[in-house]
């Protein structure tokens, strides 16, 4: 197995860095008085704070290497992933309830079930990304989704599918907070507006199903009867009754083995042709400053470059905390020094479960995590229902106007595309500084929400693409610019956990609102519009009252 993050051949400095926007100045830490009693950028900072510090220091003096581009790119594969499978499961469902023969509101049982999967995974994923390390869970999270999707094809039988799409559901999960978190942590501080562009990948994800999905649904599926009517399901008609049968139903199937099939490449990519290092910061916070030194000088090699950070640095930081007796003790860590690796499992395990403290440890810490939760539970309310109900949706009102499903499912390749430009846009906003991060996500909530009501009132194919398009372009803007702040707002001890509960809360109401909108489904149309779009509206208040100091501080 290649292990690239060893690569130890050198590459002239001057040539991987002259593109890249200046970033501070290298500080070298030969002397570690420079860090200490001299270095006013360290006063009031805890041990493990000064230790981060310097850690953004010697990753700002790289700028954009290589290896920071390497996990940029396999990070927003992760993003990739999430909405690859969200999409495919709202494009497959009809033909999947055409051949098993289900009830309308039985549709939402298979979007509550991904649902389900996303709640657990970003809540056990979350928690286990600041205990087990970045490394194991990058990896598992698509080997679990890439394994599980693959399986999606064989069910004859709705409860199987459903029981398949839970555990792809528990892998995906993990993506976007760990991957955020990842990704934040090797990014200099003055590239920190490319996790707003890791959302990129998210329309990428839903055009590239929607592409699959058009390229074997409309020709593979069961269509209709003599009468022009949809073949029933062969479980409800007698023997030998033309119905639907898996044979003649295989575009389903074949999207998701492609799909799962891209999530294996995406493992192997991860896992076989880039080695992923674990992140410094949280080898410092576990204690465990001489693996960061190591990676830090792995890291430089990979870049072409020599890492001016060394062992002794952090020593003499330990040293200073314990003879001047740092304001650590108030803030509850593991490993902000490697005294606390030596504590019993008892001592240990109460340290760990003090760390959650930091959520609510003040009323502006308390304030912005209850809020960052309420945006997140709305923003996934909102796009849950429109990324499960849109597709079907769209397909009842071309109907009514005499839109082929062949001319829909084209349509929904034009609609996606236009998620790249709006995660374009909120990346731009994204690099305003404090300002631009709180009022692109509320705009962009606010013109969503208002999209999805102006698509309940109207049905013409120009009016059905435009107004969907709309829709996607404020979400992809929305969400890309939430998904990067929200770790930025954290520090690293409780990041993923911060990141990955929010995220929890989310998927949580994710499993709730198809079932809603899928019984409203049943008496009007144009009711999973409403409702999507009201939730929306309560992203944009939430925003509107989050702590202004929280939009792009220091992170460490």
């Amino acid at each position: 197995m290649h292990d690239m993050a060893n690569n130890d051949s050198r590459i002239d400095v001057r040539d991987t860095t002259k593109t890249d926007i200046p970033a501070e100045e290298p500080i070298i830490l030969t002397d570690s008085r420079r860090h200490d009693g001299d270095d006013p950028e360290m006063e009031g900072l805890t041990l493990y704070e000064k230790k981060a510090l310097l850690v953004n220091r010697e990753l700002d003096s790289h700028g954009m290497g290589k290896y920071q581009w390497y996990i940029f790119f396999l990070c927003g594969f992760g993003y990739f992933i999430d909405l690859l499978y969200a999409q495919a499961f709202g494009l497959v469902e009809p033909a999947i309830q055409q051949e098993f023969g289900f009830s309308d509101k039985a549709s939402g049982n298979i979007f509550s079930s991904f649902s389900a999967g996303l709640t657990a995974g970003a809540f056990v994923w979350g928690l286990l990304v600041d205990i087990i390390g970045r490394q194991y869970a990058f990896n598992l999270t698509v080997l679990i989704s890439a394994v599980f999707g693959l399986c999606l094809a064989a069910p004859n039988n709705y409860d199987g599918v459903l029981v398949l799409t839970a555990f792809v559901g528990f892998g995906v999960g993990g993506n976007i907070p760990i991957d955020t978190t990842i990704c934040l942590e090797f990014l200099p501080q003055n590239r920190r507006f490319l996790l707003a562009l890791l959302s990129i990948f998210q329309p990428l994800g839903v055009v590239v199903a929607s592409g699959i999905a058009y390229g074997f649904i409309p020709f593979h599926s069961c269509g209709d009867d003599a009468n022009g009517n949809p073949l029933p399901a062969c479980s409800s008609v007698a023997s030998g009754a033309p119905c639907c049968t898996k044979a003649s139903n295989m575009g389903w199937r074949y999207t998701l083995l492609c799909i799962g099939a891209i999530c294996i490449f995406i493992f192997f990519l991860r896992f076989v042709v880039f080695r992923f290092q674990e992140s410094p910061k949280f080898l410092l916070y576990r204690g465990r400053d001489s693996k960061a030194v190591e990676v830090l000088h792995k890291i430089a090699r990979f870049n072409g470059r020599e890492s001016t950070v060394t062992l002794e640095v952090f020593e003499a930081l330990n040293d200073e905390a314990m003879s001047t007796a740092s304001g650590e003790s108030d803030r509850p860590m593991l490993g902000a020094s490697t005294k606390k690796l030596k504590e019993n499992w008892s001592s240990r395990l109460s340290i760990e479960l003090q760390r959650y403290k930091i959520l609510f440890s003040t009323f502006t810490m308390a304030r912005l995590t209850l809020l960052v939760w309420i945006t997140y539970a709305f923003d996934y309310w909102g796009f849950s229902i429109a990324g499960s109900f849109l597709p079907k949706i769209l397909l009842d009102k071309n109907s009514a106007i005499d839109v082929s499903v062949a001319t829909t499912y084209r349509n929904f390749v034009i609609i996606y595309i236009c998620g790249v430009p709006g995660v374009l846009l909120g990346t731009l906003m994204y690099g305003i500084p404090r300002v631009g991060r709180k009022w692109a996500m509320v705009g962009s909530s606010a013109l969503m929400g208002l999209s999805l009501f102006l698509f309940a009132t109207v049905n013409t194919e120009a009016s059905n693409i435009g107004l969907n398009a709309m829709e996607y372009f404020f979400q992809s803007m929305f969400n890309a610019v939430l998904y990067g702040w929200t770790p930025e707002a954290f520090p690293t001890p409780i990041r993923g956990t911060a990141a990955g509960v929010a995220s929890f809360w989310g998927r949580l109401f994710s499993i709730v609102s198809p079932l809603i909108a899928a019984d409203l489904l049943t008496k009007s149309l144009n009711g999973p519009l409403y409702l999507a779009g009201a939730g929306v509206f309560v992203c944009t208040i939430a925003i509107l009252l989050m702590p202004s100091k929280s939009m792009g501080a220091q992170s460490y």
